[in-house]
């Protein structure tokens, strides 16, 4: 009697678990697809740019690169009316250098430098497929204070399907290289659901942590960003020998610095980022600002000196995007994503087979994963058109 009420209990315990799954999975199906896939392309939209975009193309060399103020005098030339703004390395070899200039309405121009002529490829306006996936995914191109708690607080379903679906999957451990069994859709769906989510477990939890991380940063539990020491107005951006002298300057001052970026600010004056001997940081966590006018370092920032806190917050873009190994780390994050946009589909396909052999077919399964929905349907397809049409207002004209 003791055995036979202890396996009721845990039947009954392992259905509430299957509910919260089930609806964890299946409310916001429609709306954590489309910030699942967003996030997935995401991590490749610098190449998907690059693909469309051939100003954007460059081919490798073995002879020298063009300096830092090779490209920012040619960036500069290319709209001579306007106001460099930054300077990007090339991502990857086959990418070319991009300068963002500030025109003075508006958005600004991307100018496009080859990286070892220095000679300009071509210009693009704002808006692009990185610009897109970037704030579709962060936040649905609403007011970054209203979008970003949204889509984070999908982390918290995710992390309610992750522990659901460990406690209702019976010795989950031996299904890692169970085959999916061939058959009707249900069966397939349901294997494919089990096998996915077993592989991605890991990529599952890391994704729900850096969006919870998120969470908190939007509503107030943000790291303290170091101040830049302020220097005179500065008033002509410095780029070819100028630019080379700071650059220099910076280098020996600080020879383990790889510079990815340079800002021209005219209260921090010509601010270099880039990656030192921290690892999991962000760019801005190593900075060399230099005044152009006495030609010296003015701030020095080392992603070593970070205390836990900002430390944790730079580790989040990294890990949450897989950018921290290159082009390898990308590719398993792709592919992971893609099994994670893959299982809110299969989820919901498992929830309509079951019921639509229950009714034995009086409803199309489409029908009932709809009903199955209720009104967080409408609220989720209604989020997903209203980034659709915020779009061209929000990457047209929006940094």
């Amino acid at each position: 009697m003791a055995a036979a009420a202890t396996r009721k209990n845990g039947a009954k315990g392992r259905s509430l678990w299957w509910r919260v799954h089930s609806w964890a999975g299946l409310k916001l199906a429609v709306f954590m697809t489309f910030v699942l896939a967003t996030g997935t392309l995401a991590v490749f939209a610098h190449e998907i740019d690059w693909l469309v975009t051939p100003a954007m193309r460059a081919t490798p060399q073995d002879g020298p690169k063009a300096s830092w103020g090779q490209l920012a005098a040619a960036a500069a030339r290319a709209e001579p009316r306007g106001r460099l703004q930054t300077l990007y390395a090339p991502i990857d070899p086959w990418f070319t250098a991009e300068a963002w200039v500030d025109k003075g309405t508006g958005a600004p121009l991307r100018v496009y430098v080859d990286p070892w002529s220095g000679r300009v490829t071509g210009t693009h306006g704002w808006a692009n497929v990185h610009r897109f996936l970037r704030q579709a995914h962060r936040h649905l191109m609403l007011p970054t204070k209203i979008g970003i708690p949204i889509v984070c607080s999908l982390a918290m379903l995710l992390l309610a399907s992750l522990v659901t679906g460990i406690v209702t999957y019976k010795k989950w451990w031996r299904g890692f290289f169970r085959m999916p069994r061939g058959g009707d859709a249900r069966k397939l769906s349901g294997d494919l659901h089990r096998l996915g989510g077993l592989w991605s477990l890991w990529f599952v939890a890391l994704i729900s942590l850096t969006g919870l991380w998120y969470l908190v940063e939007t509503l107030g539990g943000n790291a303290a960003v170091p101040k830049l020491a302020k220097i005179e107005a500065m008033t002509a951006v410095p780029t070819g020998a100028r630019l080379d002298r700071l650059v220099a300057a910076a280098q020996r001052a600080r020879p383990s610095l790889d510079i990815r970026e340079i800002r021209f600010t005219e209260r921090n004056g010509v601010v270099l980022l880039g990656q030192d001997e921290a690892w999991l940081v962000r760019d801005r966590a190593n900075i060399e600002a230099m005044d152009p006018a006495s030609g010296g370092v003015v701030t020095s920032l080392d992603g070593s000196d970070l205390d836990t806190h900002q430390r944790i917050s730079e580790m989040a873009d990294p890990l949450h995007f897989g950018t921290l190994g290159g082009l390898a780390t990308k590719v398993i994050w792709f592919l992971f994503g893609v099994i994670l946009t893959g299982m809110s589909v299969t989820g919901v396909i498992i929830y309509a087979k079951r019921l639509e052999k229950a009714e034995k077919h009086r409803r199309a399964a489409g029908r009932i994963a709809w009903s199955g929905m209720g009104a967080w349907a409408y609220v989720g397809t209604a989020l997903v058109i209203l980034a659709l049409v915020l779009t061209p207002g929000a990457i047209g004209g929006a940094s």
